[in-house]
């Protein structure tokens, strides 16, 4: 056990607090090392051994006297006290979770104390279980740390936050994005993906039906203008592949909003034909739909019956 504070080597020291703070929060306090100095501590850490109490408590005491001395030099006073982290106001419970990944147990930790005890639950609740152990280990251990090493903390997690997206500058997903993912797969695997949804959640799949153009649902949603601004914007060899194995009816009222000379150069598909031609030639006149929709033609939301209306 080492119990000489005076036969220690300047590295040994930093290895001690290093071993004292752990890593993370040492290279906040010390934060001017290279990679190469920081595997000299590492190393240095294996082998200092058994560290007294009393050695422990001199290194401390050292560390934290050079750094106060050296980074707070005497300034203008105020009236105002000082709340390094008062960022943590202005960003959001994502935005916290983002930041705090990856981080050691020891920094969140000291973030959360910070913070009020809904976004304390927020945040554990989203770490695993051996991890959320040692946070709150380490909440009830905070009062050994030096306050230099929470400025510093602070500040590195400020301009962290910094770079995190707003809100509005990412995806959100939900029912539209849902919407759009299952319109890339093959019809047999669409159906059955919405079959499974309805069955398993059933608010989500309403609210992807909100948002999703099926070949089928077209021809039931499509006023007679819509339907054959959609026809002509599609090559008509691709609109008769689409139509084989469809309704009779449906045919006929495709052929019903034609052109009349579209009409005479329309030729159903006849015999066998391979389905991933057929579902091709579907996704299609989807993707026609789709672009009408972009382009301001007609809202889908309005032909389904959820769009406002006035009396």
């Amino acid at each position: 056990m080492i119990t000489e504070y005076s036969r220690l080597s300047g590295l040994q020291k930093v290895a001690i607090l290093f071993s004292i703070l752990g890593e993370s929060l040492a290279l906040n306090l010390v934060n001017d090392l290279d990679q190469t100095e920081i595997r000299k501590i590492r190393a240095a850490m294996r082998g200092v051994g058994n560290v007294s109490f009393a050695v422990k408590k001199q290194v401390m005491e050292e560390f934290y006297f050079s750094f106060v001395s050296e980074k707070f030099q005497p300034q203008e006073e105020d009236n105002e006290p000082k709340k390094p982290f008062l960022f943590l106001s202005d960003i959001t419970d994502e935005q916290l979770v983002a930041m705090l990944s990856n981080e050691d147990s020891k920094v969140i930790a000291i973030t959360l104390a910070q913070v009020d005890s809904k976004k304390r639950m927020m945040v554990l609740d989203r770490i695993g279980e051996d991890e959320k152990n040692e946070v709150l280990l380490s909440i009830g251990n905070l009062d050994g740390v030096p306050l230099e090493a929470v400025v510093q903390i602070a500040h590195r997690l400020q301009k962290k936050a910094k770079g995190l997206p707003k809100t509005v500058a990412f995806s959100r997903g939900g029912g539209k994005d849902l919407a759009d993912l299952l319109g890339e797969m093959n019809a047999q695997e669409e159906e059955l993906f919405m079959a499974n949804l309805e069955q398993n959640d059933p608010d989500l799949a309403s609210e992807v039906k909100k948002y999703r153009i099926t070949f089928e649902s077209i021809f039931e949603i499509f006023p007679d203008n819509l339907l054959r601004d959609l026809m002509n914007a599609v090559d008509l060899d691709a609109v008769a592949m689409a139509l084989k194995g469809m309704d009779q009816v449906i045919t006929d009222k495709v052929l019903g909003v034609l052109p009349k000379k579209k009409q005479a150069m329309f030729e159903p598909v006849e015999g066998a034909v391979p389905k991933r031609d057929v579902d091709t030639a579907r996704k299609n006149v989807v993707s026609a739909a789709k672009q009408m929709e972009k382009d301001g033609a007609f809202k889908l939301e309005d032909l389904l019956g959820g769009g406002d209306t006035v009396e």
